[in-house]
């Protein structure tokens, strides 16, 4: 039995940035890929979901840019918020995991995608630990995060595998010591991992 370590955004579910950037832009001229640029991707976004700016910031940042349109903060938190979907299989892919490891939410996120998705998907409330980068600071792109996570559970690599979308956090978490599967499909991934855990055993 392993310690999962799953990450969320287009593994759980899909995340659609270009959704929130049509929502807000303030006429039919203006560029949504600008919105994009700077909101959803980059500096401003990667202090957001490290937490060092704060949600209500983040919104009056985005509502007094002359990119968007006149929205109040609530409409802009809930443009922002509408950007998930559910993933084929994922529900179903957790409760595969959950029947033969233990399982630890671990995402880059900001506190408005968090607690959106808790509301929206119940299969990742009550998990066992969380570790969000708004909470810790730390980015999955480094393995900084993963040995954060070795440090604050007290217990060893060879004990997590990581599943996250992403090349670069997989790449992190092997740095770390920590075993990866690059998540495509949860029927791939499912098979990945019993292999994997066919290999350690």
């Amino acid at each position: 039995m392993s310690i999962i370590l799953l990450d969320i955004g287009n593994v759980v579910a899909s995340v659609d940035f270009l959704r929130f950037c049509r929502g807000v832009v303030s006429d039919e001229a203006s560029d949504p890929q600008a919105v994009f640029r700077k909101y959803c991707e980059g500096e401003l976004k990667t202090k957001f979901d490290q937490g060092i700016i704060e949600p209500l910031d983040y919104l009056s940042m985005i509502g007094r840019d002359s990119l968007t349109g006149n929205l109040s903060h609530g409409e802009i938190r809930e443009q922002w918020q509408n950007v998930f979907s559910p993933l084929e299989g994922a529900e179903e892919g957790v409760e595969t995991l959950c029947r033969e490891h233990h399982l630890w939410i671990m995402s880059d996120t900001d506190p408005l995608h968090f607690f959106h998705l808790l509301n929206n998907y119940p299969f990742l409330r009550e998990r066992e630990r969380y570790y969000l980068s708004y909470e810790h600071g730390f980015m999955k792109s480094t393995p900084e995060a993963f040995e954060h996570v070795l440090h604050d559970s007290g217990l060893s690599a060879h004990e997590f595998v990581l599943i996250d979308d992403k090349f670069e956090n997989c790449r992190s978490a092997e740095e770390a010591g920590i075993k990866s599967i690059r998540f495509e499909t949860w029927p791939e991934t499912i098979t990945a991992l019993a292999a994997l855990q066919s290999e350690l055993s």
